[in-house]
């Protein structure tokens, strides 16, 4: 699994066969992660769910701490804290940031470690209190492509801060920290905005669906 958690994190999904992963863990069996694990897929499940588990246990403590709380600052931070705060514990260099990447930019495999992620109770509960905290000040279509965003800017903000750590190219100040601290002013930022009154009229009143000719 680390072993391919690196490569599929340096190469890219679909360029790392079977075959390299075998040899880069020094098995001698080529077979050894169908073997193991059935499909590329299930391999990619495993990887993001053990990582998981570990960033829901720092996330646990975040709701706990928010619990009760109206403030949206408060459940932006269990939403983007616990992952930096894990990848800090992973030393340098690591891979898995990155490997995030790769998942989250595949339909496939998005779907999959989505599908999985949201039966996480304490992520559940995060956004269930983000949009409680949002849903009186911006629309509910508004709401979902700001989420949607704001995934993106947690994927890929948290990749290319692992690059940088792990290529030794970080500038002063540079760490995990300061990445959460950044991702959490830029998300009340971008999850608060003012909605533009054309969009704030169309989520209101929708224009009528026309009937066919």
């Amino acid at each position: 699994m680390t072993a391919a958690e690196r490569l599929y994190a340096e190469h890219g999904l679909s360029n790392v066969s079977n075959r390299q992963i075998s040899e880069a863990a020094d098995q001698g069996n080529n077979t050894a992660v169908s073997y193991h694990f059935g499909s590329k897929a299930t391999l990619v499940h495993e990887i993001m769910a053990q990582h998981g588990t570990r960033i829901d246990v720092i996330r646990r403590r975040y709701v706990d701490e928010a619990k009760g709380s109206t403030d949206v600052r408060d459940w932006i931070r269990c939403l983007v804290r616990p992952a930096p705060e894990y990848f800090a514990t992973l030393g340098v260099p690591s891979w898995q940031a990155r490997f995030a990447v790769q998942v989250m930019t595949d339909p496939l495999m998005r779907a999959l470690v989505t599908d999985e992620s949201l039966t996480r109770d304490s992520l559940r509960r995060t956004l269930e209190e983000l949009h409680r905290c949002l849903r009186d000040t911006v629309p509910e279509q508004v709401r979902r492509e700001r989420g949607e965003m704001a995934r993106h800017l947690i994927t890929h903000t948290c990749g290319e801060r692992e690059r940088v750590l792990a290529e030794g190219t970080a500038g002063p100040g540079v760490s995990w920290e300061s990445a959460a601290d950044a991702l959490e002013d830029a998300l009340v930022g971008l999850l608060t905005a003012p909605t533009s009154r054309r969009r704030t009229i169309t989520e209101n009143h929708p224009e009528p669906t026309r009937e066919p000719a």
